[in-house]
């Protein structure tokens, strides 16, 4: 009973936008990953370049080494040069509200769900606060102020272009560490990462790739990248431009270097705490698609929290979900915090004595 209300909860909500979510038509879109257009051969081009990259994923997720001098601060909001190019001067510029609390020794990044308003997560950032972490909420490639001029939707992040959405996925995870850098040049000893939807997505590449991110809450997670935007509700619209070309497992194949099972064999064994969180009654990141990512993390022996929120992808930001949600997700960040620092408080007596 309770599924079919939510499924159909989800679906009115899903349709209150439809009209703005337009068919694009397929581009393979190999001009943003710096390859010649092979007209030819396009896919083989592409599973090269994805074999590729995951075979040197270090390098494929790690910005060009910044300046100081390339931060700019106001004291609230900060921008910095993107460590990926785009043809777009906006979208070049990466934008964070930061939000100070405490002795500022403790900082989460977060990254927002695909089209989340400028406005986002504001509230998950203060409470946050209310705990003594800090908080620097970063916006994704191509929404807020980075969004190209004639856009009235982040449609650039995920779309039918294959190598454009390669290259946003690869600029958002390049854009979390180096945010991490300019905390980290803050005196910011612990950095946590947090991100809904595609900020999952991209908050668990980061993850995976950069061990100053000490702990990871992981909102709404999947697997493989083209199952989500092939089976998901929020992205039918852009199936229908991808199945002009491809099928859903050349869509997977597609997008496999920013998939986060791909990654998983990375973390086996890692001590950093990790949640992960899962809604039942999803119809966007559906729920075996979020079982295959638990099942790669069991297999591997990557140790993550698990919690399954009786709910969907839209109906998760209603009330009374929101507040549990957010709870999940400060309470992790708080109590790891706490645990670390007791862990560091008896090594130091240990010492003395």
């Amino acid at each position: 009973m309770l599924r079919h209300v939510m499924h159909a909860l989800e679906r009115r909500l899903h349709a209150r936008d439809l009209a703005l979510r337009a068919v694009h038509p397929f581009e393979w879109g190999l001009d943003h990953l710096g390859l010649p257009d092979d007209a030819h051969h396009p896919r083989a081009a592409l599973d090269r370049f994805n074999a590729e990259a995951i075979a040197a994923s270090d390098r494929f997720f790690t910005p060009p080494p910044a300046s100081r001098s390339d931060f700019e601060f106001d004291g609230h909001n900060l921008q910095f040069p993107s460590g990926v190019a785009t043809p777009y001067p906006e979208n070049n510029v990466a934008r964070a509200r930061y939000f100070p609390a405490g002795d500022q020794t403790h900082a989460v990044i977060i990254s927002p769900h695909w089209n989340a308003d400028e406005n986002s997560y504001i509230a998950l950032a203060r409470g946050l606060n209310r705990f003594g972490i800090s908080a620097l909420r970063l916006s994704l490639p191509y929404h807020d102020g980075r969004r190209p001029a004639g856009l009235t939707r982040a449609e650039y992040m995920v779309s039918a272009n294959i190598g454009r959405t390669l290259q946003a996925v690869r600029q958002a995870v390049q854009d979390i560490r180096r945010a991490a850098d300019w905390l980290a040049a803050r005196g910011i000893k612990r950095i946590g990462v947090m991100g809904t939807s595609i900020g999952s997505c991209v908050s668990w590449l980061a993850f995976a790739h950069d061990r100053r991110l000490q702990a990871g809450a992981f909102n709404m997670v999947s697997s493989y990248f083209g199952d989500v935007v092939w089976r998901g509700l929020t992205t039918s619209h852009i199936r229908a431009g991808l199945e002009t070309e491809l099928t859903a497992e050349e869509t997977r194949r597609a997008w496999l270097a920013i998939s986060p099972s791909v990654y998983t064999p990375r973390l086996s064994g890692d001590p950093r705490p990790a949640l992960m969180i899962s809604a039942r009654y999803d119809l966007t990141f559906l729920p075996d698609l979020s079982r295959l990512l638990f099942d790669d993390c069991a297999r591997h022996g990557v140790g993550v929290q698990k919690a399954f929120l009786p709910c969907g992808h839209y109906t998760i930001g209603r009330t009374p979900f929101k507040y549990i949600d957010g709870w999940r997700l400060i309470n992790f960040f708080r109590r790891t915090w706490a645990e670390r620092t007791k862990e560091v408080e008896q090594l130091h007596t240990s010492r003395a004595d």
